[in-house]
């Protein structure tokens, strides 16, 4: 017998020992997998959780939500690398999704999942047509990562394109590097100035950010790494964090002004030295998007894909139904 159950209040599900467990650092090697991460989410985003679980006491899946009504949408932001179903080890999932959507047909119309990686996509896909939705997809980031298989940091950056090697080995020397692996107040308010000097997009969400890094600081995750000119001033910071034998990029910045020095370049490879010599881990992700600086340092890129489930029975579904079929006859019909 599979049990559903809806939680808008993530208290509830931290009261429950088999979820939390499920959720916590126990289980999960990635931040965007945990109950923190979504707890941090509702707390200094403005995005309301509403997670839906199915169990039949031997696994669980749980599906992090967010939205009321007919329209869900997965519980991400834009710093959630990927988004996923959770799902416990040797869980029947497919069986339990399943059934969840059968459930969830009940109470919503539609649900759009962006984010997914291909095999939770395969996944999800096939579980919820099984239980009578249309699921649609199509590809809607990338992923960048660097298997290391092994090599150490020597190895890794003679692979490195000539002109990156060329700009390390002129401008190092002109950059001081200091890579922490706790939280330091008077770092990250250098990294807030960096960044408010950086090209990058103002912040979505400081105060987010800055209560994860406090977290994964305290856990001992967090790498965060800082750059000075030769006057002593932070020209460039990035936070990582290393767990389960990856290392995620989480943010990285530097100041316009300070470009001729490369600190971002210089800053980065002192990173990368620390988490494949010192930290060992097997694999670098830097998440979604696919800025041209990434190919520098990166050597695999992944999709992630956009899943949009709807109720066919829904009336409030048709309009986007036939939108859809009428764009994919001209896409056909310009294919020849």
């Amino acid at each position: 017998m599979v049990s559903v159950e809806y939680h808008d209040d993530l208290k509830e599900v931290q009261s429950d020992a088999e979820l939390a467990r499920l959720l916590s650092c126990e289980v999960q090697s990635a931040p965007f997998d945990r109950l923190e991460w979504w707890r941090l989410l509702s707390e200094h985003c403005s995005v309301a959780a509403r997670l839906v679980i199915a169990r039949n006491g031997s696994g669980a899946v749980v599906l992090p939500l967010t939205g009321s009504g007919a329209h869900l949408t997965q519980l991400s932001n834009w710093y959630t690398f990927r988004f996923r179903p959770i799902i416990s080890p040797g869980a029947d999932a497919i069986a339990l999704l399943t059934t969840l959507g059968r459930d969830l047909a009940t109470k919503s119309r539609r649900l759009t999942l962006t984010g997914l990686p291909s095999e939770e996509a395969d996944l999800v896909a096939a579980a919820f047509r099984k239980a009578g939705w249309i699921a649609l997809r199509e590809q809607s980031d990338v992923n960048h990562v660097l298997p290391l298989a092994g090599r150490d940091f020597t190895a890794f950056l003679a692979g490195r394109p000539g002109k990156l090697r060329t700009t390390l080995k002129r401008k190092s020397g002109k950059v001081a590097t200091q890579v922490l692996t706790h939280f330091d107040p008077s770092v990250w308010d250098a990294y807030e100035d960096i960044y408010a000097e950086s090209w990058k997009p103002e912040e979505g969400s400081p105060a987010f950010l800055r209560a994860f890094a406090e977290a994964e600081g305290t856990a001992g995750r967090l790498r965060l790494g800082v750059a000075h000119d030769p006057e002593g001033r932070a020209i460039a910071a990035q936070m990582w964090t290393v767990e389960g034998g990856t290392a995620f990029i989480h943010k990285l910045a530097h100041r316009e002004n300070a470009r001729p020095l490369s600190p971002g370049s210089v800053l980065s490879a002192a990173l990368f030295l620390h988490v494949i010599d010192v930290d060992k881990v097997g694999l670098v992700d830097f998440g979604t998007g696919d800025d041209p600086y990434k190919r520098d340092w990166m050597e695999q890129v992944r999709p992630r894909w956009r899943l949009d489930l709807f109720r066919p029975q829904a009336p409030g579904n048709w309009p986007i139904l036939a939108r859809n079929a009428a764009r994919l006859l001209a896409a056909r019909a310009k294919r020849g």
